[in-house]
């Protein structure tokens, strides 16, 4: 397997494109995109699972029941949830883009993202789509990516290659998310694109598995969207023998997903609205995988851990406690905490109790962009892992007037 450039356009039959329609008021920005697969291709996806859920979210659902799909659009802007007529603007969305892409409106994915509550108006989508269409190309995948975003500050795409049963296949995604980032079964808006050939139920197996390691395991700021979606869509040209139970493929598949998935989390989390660092804790030794999640997740989510790391302090006595309220039935007598960057790897607690160790050398190796939190239950052989982003100043000012 092979990192390659193309995000959502690198595998085969795959289009893109992004433009701006008119629902942001600055016109430097996209806000609408498309992604098509020239034939229809077996979809799944995964939802938020915040009871207020954007209209899209729901017309996608019915929409993917079949599990069958050829193409996404998503406008940013505006969330198009809470709306009395949400349902109806998202139906219509999808209306315009079958009909300038000469398919069922059934067969397309529609997303929204932005504010909540605010009427979406749908002329502008529909104004948009012919030019929309009449731009995909099989190098659009950077403009789709930043007509998804909003308060990103980089775009996030990547792409993978791998071989199944001999057959040389692509796997490539791109994603948008910043704030308001606290999944469950899902995160953010990811729409994922392989010619891999897999059944509709396997795939929504292999998504369905792979979030709880992945999209679960990222926070900015302990807050679910209602708008939080991850999409997959297969469409078969690579030519390899379609995968319809587990076994060699289906694990190899898996893999290159999870190395998508991997990537894009490490992205959003290093994205987090205000960041000046990337979090990722590592738990090891724990007695079941579930203990490990909820470690890592606690520890990531700590308000006071994020501010400690955006002033770059050693104050692990924030990962105890995190670990301590977590839930997770723990020996706090065997943990091990150390801190770790490229700067180098600083042991700070051994079994449950604080260490000497240099300040000075802390603070260097806590002042990197990339840091990582490493504990040890010592307690068993499960680990897992979790992204997320240092609390600053920054995070308060950009959604102190996000709406206005």
């Amino acid at each position: 397997m092979k990192v390659i450039t193309g995000g959502v356009c690198a595998a085969k039959g795959f289009k893109a494109n992004g433009v701006h329609c008119g629902i942001r008021k600055n016109r430097t920005k996209r806000d609408l995109s498309l992604i098509l697969s020239e034939v229809p291709a077996s979809a799944a996806a995964v939802y938020t699972t915040n009871l207020v859920k954007g209209a899209p979210l729901l017309v996608t659902q019915d929409h993917l029941a079949n599990g069958v799909a050829r193409a996404i659009v998503c406008n940013s802007g505006n969330a198009n949830t809470c709306n009395e007529n949400g349902i109806e603007v998202a139906e219509q969305t999808c209306a315009a883009a079958a009909k300038v892409l000469g398919i069922s409106s059934d067969d397309v994915v529609v997303a929204s993202t932005g504010v909540i509550g605010q009427p979406l108006d749908v002329a502008p989508i529909v104004a948009g789509l012919p030019s929309l269409a009449e731009g995909l190309s099989d190098s659009g995948s950077a403009a789709a990516a930043e007509g998804i975003m909003t308060t990103d500050t980089v775009l996030k795409e990547v792409a993978v290659e791998f071989s199944l049963s001999g057959k040389t296949c692509r796997i490539g995604g791109i994603a948008k998310g910043s704030g308001m980032i606290h999944p469950n079964l899902a995160t953010m808006l990811v729409f994922i694109t392989t010619d891999a050939k897999i059944s509709p139920a396997m795939l929504k197996k292999a998504l369905s598995t792979d979030v709880s390691d992945t999209f679960n395991m990222v926070s900015v700021d302990g807050d679910t969207s209602t708008n939080d979606m991850v999409t997959v869509l297969a469409n078969g040209l690579a030519g390899n023998p379609e995968i319809t139970e587990e076994g060699e493929d289906f694990a190899a598949f898996m893999q290159a997903l999870n190395s998508v998935t991997v990537s894009l989390c490490r992205l959003i989390a290093g994205d987090g609205e205000g960041a000046t660092r990337l979090l990722e804790c590592k738990v090891a030794g724990a007695d079941s995988k579930q203990t490990a999640r909820t470690v890592a997740k606690s520890v990531i989510c700590s308000s006071l851990l994020k501010a400690a790391m955006f002033g770059a302090d050693a104050n692990w006595g924030r990962v105890l406690c995190a670990i301590g309220y977590s839930g997770a039935k723990v020996d706090v007598s065997k943990i091990d905490v150390a801190f770790a960057s490229a700067a180098g790897t600083i042991p700070v607690c051994k079994n449950g109790c604080g260490v000497d160790f240099s300040e000075e050398i802390a603070k260097k190796i806590l002042s990197e962009k990339e840091i990582e939190i490493l504990v040890c239950l010592n307690s068993g052989n499960e680990s897992s892992r979790a992204w997320g982003c240092d609390l600053t100043y920054d995070y308060v000012k950009i959604n102190g007037d996000y709406r206005t």
